[in-house]
C-alpha cells in the first residue's frame, strides 16, 4: 500500500516514518513537510539513514504532494482539516492525528481550540481511532481521528467498567503525568529543558482542550451525558503518561462478588486485545515497560476504606497516544494483521 505522511518534522511523524518504514506492506509514496520541502528526509532525520527506503526520500511540499491510498496528517490542530478536504474528494483515506476531526459538536471545537471548524460537514464521517472501542467502523472508514494521548489513556481503563455499569458515570477523577513531548516539537519556552527538568508541575487545570473529547467518548459509552475531573501534569521524561483514576462503584460498599465482577469486566474487554496488558497484583503500571511500543497496561485496586475504584494505565504518549496507534488504525482499514510492523510483538497479560 502506497502510504503519504504531511507533516513529517514532528515528534509524531518522525515516530510514524519509523514505523511506515520497516512497515512490511507499506511503501511510502511521499513525506511532507513545508519547513524542510527539498532536502533528504535522512538530513532531518539521520537515524533513518542505514535504511535504503529512507535515503531515496526528500522532503515535499504539503500543498503539492503525489497520490497515495492512505495519508496520514500529523499537523498542529487547525491545519490537517485544510488538507483533508482535497485528500478525502480525491478518494484518499486519511488518518488524522491532530484534533480536527475528533469532536462531533463543531461549537465545542470552537470553545476549546478557537475559530470556526472549516469542515463540519465531515465531522459526522470521521471515525474515532481508538480500536478497542471501534474496530468495525475504522475498518471501512475513509477519514479517521485519532485519538489524542490523554484520552486514551482515560477511556481505555473506564470501558469495561461503564459499559458492564460497575461504575458510576459521576464524579470521576483523572491524574495525569505526561512527557513534555506530548506538547509536539514546536519551541515553547514552558517545554524548554531548564523549564521542565527537575520539575513536576499541573497545567491546563479545569479548562485543558482533552476534556470535551474525554467526555464526548466516556458519555457515548455510557449511555447518558457525564464530566469529568481532569488534571494534567508535566513530568521531566522523555515519553509517557501514567494516568490515575478515582471512580465510585455502583455497588456500595463493595463485596467479593462486586470485586469478582470488575475483574471480569477487565477479562473480558481486554485478555484477547492484542495491546492491552492486564496487569496482576502485586504489578502496577510503569511507563518504562511500555516505552516505544504501542502497549497499554492496565491495572485496578479496591479502596476499601474509602469506598473507592482506583484505575491506573501507562502508555507511550506517542505510542499508543499517537503515532503507533495510527498505524494500528491503517492496518485495520487496509485489512492487514492488526499487529503488523508494530513491533516488539506484545506480550501476553502477565
Amino acid at each position: 500500500m502506497r502510504v503519504g505522511l504531511i507533516g513529517a518534522s514532528g515528534y509524531s511523524g518522525e515516530e510514524l516514518l519509523d514505523l511506515l518504514l520497516r512497515h512490511p506492506r507499506v511503501t511510502i509514496a511521499f513525506a511532507a513537510s513545508r519547513r524542510h520541502s527539498g532536502r533528504r528526509l535522512v538530513d532531518i532525520h539521520p537515524r533513518f539513514a542505514h535504511l535504503p527506503a529512507a535515503r531515496e526520500l526528500s522532503f515535499v511540499a504539503p500543498d503539492d504532494v503525489p497520490t497515495a491510498d492512505l495519508v496520514f496528517l500529523a499537523l498542529p490542530h487547525g491545519i490537517s482539516a485544510a488538507h483533508a478536504i482535497p485528500l478525502l474528494r480525491d478518494g484518499v483515506r486519511v488518518v488524522d492525528l491532530s484534533a480536527d476531526f475528533r469532536l462531533k459538536d463543531p461549537a465545542l471545537h470552537q470553545e476549546f481550540y478557537g475559530g470556526q471548524h472549516p469542515a463540519p460537514e465531515l465531522l459526522e464521517q470521521a471515525v474515532y481511532g481508538l480500536p478497542e472501542l471501534n474496530r468495525e467502523a475504522i475498518s471501512t472508514a475513509s477519514l479517521v481521528a485519532a485519538p489524542g494521548c490523554y484520552p486514551t489513556s482515560i477511556i481505555l481503563p473506564c470501558l469495561p467498567l461503564l459499559r458492564q455499569r460497575l461504575v458510576r458515570p459521576t464524579g470521576i477523577i483523572a491524574d495525569c503525568l505526561s512527557s513534555p513531548s506530548g506538547a509536539g516539537r514546536k519551541p515553547d519556552t514552558a517545554f524548554l529543558f531548564n523549564e521542565c527538568h527537575e520539575s513536576l508541575r499541573p497545567y491546563g487545570v479545569v479548562r485543558h482542550r482533552h476534556i470535551p473529547e474525554i467526555e464526548q467518548e466516556l458519555s457515548r459509552i455510557a449511555g447518558r451525558s457525564l464530566r469529568i475531573q481532569f488534571t494534567p501534569h508535566l513530568v521531566p521524561v522523555n515519553r509517557g503518561i501514567l494516568t490515575t483514576l478515582y471512580l465510585a462503584p455502583a455497588a456500595d460498599p463493595l463485596t467479593e462478588a462486586d470485586l469478582a465482577s470488575i475483574g471480569r469486566a477487565f477479562a473480558e474487554a481486554y485478555t484477547h486485545e492484542p495491546f492491552i496488558r492486564l496487569l496482576r497484583e502485586p504489578h502496577l503500571p510503569d511507563t518504562a515497560r511500555v516505552a516505544r511500543t504501542n502497549l497499554m497496561e492496565i491495572a485496578w485496586r479496591a479502596d476499601l476504606r474509602t469506598g473507592r475504584l482506583i484505575v491506573m494505565s501507562a502508555e507511550d504518549n506517542l505510542g499508543k497516544g499517537a503515532s503507533h496507534q495510527a498505524v494500528q488504525c491503517m492496518n485495520i482499514m487496509a485489512g492487514f494483521e492488526e499487529t503488523l510492523g508494530l513491533l516488539p510483538t506484545p506480550a501476553r497479560n502477565p
